[in-house]
């Protein structure tokens, strides 16, 4: 009898202890559920206006060969939909270097309406480029490359923290 007085405590106390294991695992949601979906308010962040700024250049070679920027860079804001995108488009959410070719051939799926509208741009000269007035927040660099004939598309996720300048390397 005291086996059975002795084991309750036991079990008790191994339940009581899986109990709060599970509950400091949950997360609670702080915003809006990202569902990879097109939202404008899932958007609404990267609209402010902030104290960031990205400084940026393209160093990008592949086989013996330099890649240089061409056109503009792209700066897009990290959302469920924009993660879901990057993907699809360059099989990772954090960085790539794709032939534009095979992007081109690639589907993203369907384009929110007001997607484009959150893009920023800013023109790539001598392999730099910059962004400022940055709210902080996720972003992603997107910006073509040229070597000869061939073109590749360089992706990178960054971070802007605290107001700060992050200085980024696109293919490095």
């Amino acid at each position: 009898m005291s086996f059975r007085l002795a084991s309750r405590p036991i079990a008790l106390s191994a339940a009581l202890i899986g109990a709060l294991t599970l509950a400091a695992c949950a997360t609670t949601p702080t915003g809006p559920v990202d569902t990879g979906a097109f939202s404008a308010e899932a958007f609404g962040w990267s609209t402010r206006s902030g104290q960031a700024s990205i400084e940026g250049r393209v160093a990008f070679a592949q086989d013996g060969r330099d890649f240089h920027c061409v056109g503009n860079v792209g700066l897009i804001p990290d959302t469920g939909y924009t993660r879901a995108r990057m993907q699809r488009l360059y099989g990772s959410t954090e960085r790539a270097a794709i032939p534009a070719a095979v992007v081109r051939t690639r589907s993203a799926g369907e384009q929110g309406a007001d997607y484009r509208s959150f893009e920023r741009a800013q023109a790539c000269s001598a392999d730099a480029f910059s962004f400022t007035g940055l709210p902080d927040g996720s972003w992603y660099l997107i910006s073509p490359v040229k070597a000869g004939d061939d073109v590749m598309v360089l992706m990178k996720r960054v971070q802007t923290r605290g107001g700060r300048m992050v200085s980024v390397t696109l293919g490095g």
